[in-house]
């Protein structure tokens, strides 16, 4: 599936393709005219994806190829052994964490994860957690206080489940515990926004030492389609909402919420996975190095004062 500003690139794509083929099947010198070709892919793929609108990276965050949790952790991690339940009501799929190997340390990473086709998104609930979800997290990050092993967590989700059977089983105290818990927690936090941060949702597992994003994802606490929805009682309004609510990460570092962007191949994350996993990999180590050189009690201050002064207006 092709998102319409990735149409063009596309057709060049496979232009050069066909004149690839021509070349192994025939006598014809196209060597110049693929190498003129492809310089010119490459040069329409800078220009469209570095003047992408705040639409465009709401679209791409959503992107079918793109990577999930799971994704990223197998290509990070020598080895991963995953963790299931709340041991409360049951293992809620659309969340999923367990001890990670990153580069001879131990990590616990958490994140809500999608699925590829429709038995997977059935079976994941398209990301949504239900509040067992958000306790199995709260759970696991406890088991990695314990045995003092940092915790990575990955948000992407559209929200959170918002049916009848998850507000009877405290969806919103659920969410509220967690960010209580996650303040005070002993070992360092890392959190990484890879597609879509909607609402309480992905707050609930990102309250953290530092918080990131990848270059094309979205924060906010709601989506544009629905701001459109309330505001002007129709989705057709989202490309003004996306712009005016700034939903971007490089919005939201202009607006001190996170600590940095990470930066995508050009393409987008699912244009090259590892070079995508090698990144955060990267950070990953360099903060976690960085926050365990500090005192957990020097961690949890300046993991409050960061958050507290979100929002205040200094004259």
């Amino acid at each position: 599936m092709l998102l319409d500003f990735e149409k063009p690139i596309a057709e060049l794509e496979a232009k050069l393709e066909d004149m690839k083929k021509i070349a192994q099947e025939s006598d014809v010198d196209v060597k110049d005219a693929v190498k003129s070709l492809e310089t010119k892919i490459k040069n329409l793929k800078k220009e469209t994806f570095s003047n992408l609108t705040r639409w465009q990276r709401v679209q791409l965050s959503r992107h079918p190829e793109r990577p999930y949790t799971l994704d990223y952790i197998y290509e990070m991690s020598d080895d991963f052994i995953e963790l299931h339940g709340d041991r409360t009501v049951k293992d809620d799929k659309a969340i999923v964490g367990g001890f990670a190997t990153i580069n001879k340390q131990t990590f616990m990473v958490i994140g809500q994860q999608k699925g590829r086709n429709t038995k997977q998104r059935q079976l994941r609930n398209f990301g949504m957690a239900n509040p067992e979800g958000y306790r199995k997290a709260l759970r696991l990050m406890k088991m990695a206080e314990k045995f003092n092993k940092p915790i990575i967590t990955l948000i992407d989700t559209p929200g959170a489940f918002p049916g009848l059977e998850a507000e009877e089983r405290g969806q919103g105290e659920a969410i509220a515990r967690n960010l209580k818990e996650m303040f005070m927690l002993k070992v360092p936090v890392i959190c990484i926004v890879i597609g879509e941060g909607a609402s309480g949702g992905a707050l609930g597992i990102a309250i953290g030492d530092k918080v990131f994003m990848l270059e094309n994802t979205w924060y906010s606490v709601i989506s544009p389609e629905n701001c459109s929805t309330i505001l002007w009682r129709s989705w057709d309004y989202k490309e003004q909402a996306a712009e005016a609510m700034r939903v971007t990460a490089h919005d939201m570092l202009d607006l001190k919420l996170i600590d940095g962007i990470i930066n995508e191949p050009l393409g987008g994350a699912h244009a090259d996975l590892k070079a995508m996993s090698k990144e955060m990999k990267k950070v990953i180590l360099e903060h976690t190095k960085e926050l365990q050189a500090m005192t957990p009690e020097e961690r949890i201050e300046k993991r409050i004062d960061k958050f507290c002064e979100m929002g205040v207006v200094k004259e």
